[in-house]
């Protein structure tokens, strides 16, 4: 492809003049950009997507008029996987990048959004040629991201990138500690593979060196202001403590979302991650929340989907996600915490979404004396209870199984 300037508006006016004159309706004009786009863009072409290189090698329209336009794309290590094509950013000014701008103009988008700081892991794994592990013992390693034959991670303690080809990965999730008997080591394509044996697997979110995740405060919450019910009925068991202990603090928990445009009201990941899902594309959601984590392990909602993705089918592995978010969650609250954390901030939301998937699962798995912790915590934290738990915590303290009350 031949390079250009960055096209002004008048521009890309022109380019979605050429794409849609004979187009009418949202599903016409849809099919009318993917014919654009293959018979105008070069591809494979270079691109990023939340920060990180790819190659586009195939851009797509099928059907779904939610969903739009969508590209497929290859990672360095040869994996592949499909985003909303927004998503795609074209280095310099390029026919594709031009193409991809009218498209985000059509949907009332930025046409070229700033580019996205890379995420800051991105600059930890770019390391001199000559560092190397140490492989007279056991490692330890810090999970970012899982794939199916690969585990990004890195040095726990340290900053050295290292992407690890083991059996057992299907056990290990973002945020997961691993020690490794090693075997091996190699460069390719200026990253560091490590293969070995896993030897143990745990969750210590303290000995990841994450910076906790800021609480601010927000006044006091007055459970005296709150309805708990008709005068002179009484107040359900599950809200009793909390109408005795009286006000506390309220807070709002940082929400970290890597790669995202505040300017931009549209640019979720999260949401579109839930639409690939929704749209059937179960791996694609998976690698753009693994995407999330690998870039910052404290993105909570990614922890909380990458759980949803797997709840219904495997509680065993969802749980392991869930509880992921929950201990780095935690970081922020230590021991003493008392506030509360109410659902109506919407920040908040992440944490409690983990918490209420956790204790879910733990439920599913008859553990009921810590299912009916989490959800007492739940209710403390959140006592106007937008998750519905006071309704399911009474089954849990009968130790109701899972099954039984789905089939009532």
């Amino acid at each position: 492809m031949n390079e250009r300037r960055v096209a002004n508006d008048e521009d890309l006016d022109a380019i979605l003049e050429e794409i849609l004159i004979d187009a009418y309706g949202e599903d016409e004009q849809l099919w009318a950009f993917r014919q654009a786009f293959e018979d105008e863009v070069a591809l494979p072409t270079d691109a990023s997507v939340i920060g990180e290189p790819v190659s586009v090698i195939e851009i797509d329209y099928d059907g779904n008029e939610r969903r739009g336009l969508t590209a497929r794309c290859r990672r360095e290590d040869g994996s592949e996987y499909t985003v909303a094509l927004p998503e795609v950013l074209s280095p310099g000014s390029t026919t594709a990048g031009d193409y991809v701008a009218a498209y985000r103009k059509w949907l009332g988008l930025e046409p070229y959004p700033k580019r996205r700081r890379t995420p800051r892991r991105a600059d930890r794994r770019t390391k001199p040629a000559g560092e190397e592990l140490d492989l007279g013992g056991p490692i330890d390693l810090a999970v970012l991201s899982v794939k199916q034959r690969a585990a990004r991670c890195r040095t726990l303690g340290g900053d050295l990138g290292v992407t690890l080809r083991a059996t057992r990965l299907w056990d290990l999730a973002p945020g997961h500690i691993v020690t490794v008997a090693p075997q091996k080591q190699w460069r390719y394509g200026g990253r560091l593979y490590l293969a070995g044996e896993i030897e143990s697997i745990r969750l210590d979110a303290a000995a990841l060196g994450l910076e906790p995740l800021r609480l601010e405060e927000l006044g006091p919450w007055d459970p005296a202001e709150e309805y708990w019910g008709e005068d002179g009925e009484p107040i359900e068991d599950w809200a009793k403590p909390t109408v005795a202990r009286g006000p506390r603090p309220a807070f709002e928990m940082e929400q970290v979302i890597p790669g995202e445009d505040p300017d931009d009201p549209f640019d979720d990941p999260i949401g579109r991650s839930v639409d690939l899902k929704d749209a059937g594309d179960r791996a694609g959601a998976r690698e753009l929340l693994m995407g999330l984590c690998d870039a910052d392990l404290r993105c909570l909602d990614a922890h909380a989907h990458l759980g949803n993705l797997l709840f219904d089918r495997s509680p065993e592995d969802a749980i392991r996600h869930y509880e992921a978010g929950v201990r780095i969650g935690e970081l922020s609250l230590g021991d003493a915490f008392d506030g509360v954390l109410l659902w109506a901030f919407v920040d908040n939301r992440p944490f409690l979404r983990c918490l209420h998937g956790y204790g879910l699962c733990l439920w599913r798995l008859g553990r009921f004396s810590e299912t009916a912790g989490v959800f007492e915590r739940l209710l403390w934290l959140n006592p106007r209870d937008n998750l519905g738990v006071r309704f399911l915590i009474n089954d849990v303290r009968s130790e109701t199984a899972w099954e039984d009350r789905e089939a009532e």
